[in-house]
């Protein structure tokens, strides 16, 4: 697959501005859907932030290249044709976008995830527990790194993954839960 713009419909929808910090979104990779591991991945998510909106759906390819823009020129340093292999993890499979609300929800659940290397990963993380791939295996093979799981950069990306991953009228979900009586988020 050649590098190709994506749509401008990919990027266009971008959510009014908001208070963003509360929210983050969360996208299980195919990996980890067809490791069958959304239960478990969910759950150690839910420790973290209230799960507040799911959806399991096929990426388009204006999706996939939206989401990895800030990779899809770095063919050359990776050493990997990059738009290929986004076609190759993600066309034809299905992954499921997660919003999740709490106090600094974007970077408090990168924490929780992991390094992006597996490998590297600590056992408290969710690519260390559930993680099998490992960069270097990965760049040995020539493709890029499974890793199972991403969530929204920062609190500014947050209005972008939102309308990428549940569509331009997703305002609509932006309702913070009702506190839980336990404290949790």
């Amino acid at each position: 697959m050649a590098t190709a713009p994506w749509p401008a419909s990919a990027t266009a929808g971008v959510l009014p501005e908001s208070d963003w910090s509360h929210w983050t979104v969360i996208l299980l990779k195919p990996d980890c859907l067809a490791r069958d591991l959304t239960g478990p991945v969910l759950s150690m998510v839910s420790q973290h932030v209230r799960i507040t909106a799911e959806r399991t759906l096929y990426p388009s390819i204006g999706q996939i290249f939206a989401h990895y823009a800030d990779i899809l020129p770095l063919s050359a340093e990776l050493g990997v044709d990059v738009p290929a292999e986004l076609g190759r993890i993600y066309l034809g499979r299905q992954v499921t976008a997660v919003l999740g609300y709490g106090p600094g929800a974007a970077a408090r659940l990168r924490a929780v995830l992991g390094p992006t290397d597996p490998a590297d990963a600590g056992p408290a993380t969710i690519r260390g527990r559930f993680g099998t791939d490992s960069l270097c295996k990965a760049r040995s093979e020539g493709r890029l790194i499974d890793n199972l799981i991403h969530t929204s950069d920062h609190a500014a990306a947050v209005a972008g993954d939102l309308a990428r991953w549940f569509g331009p009228h997703a305002t609509a979900l932006l309702i913070p839960p009702f506190p839980d009586p336990g404290g949790n988020p």
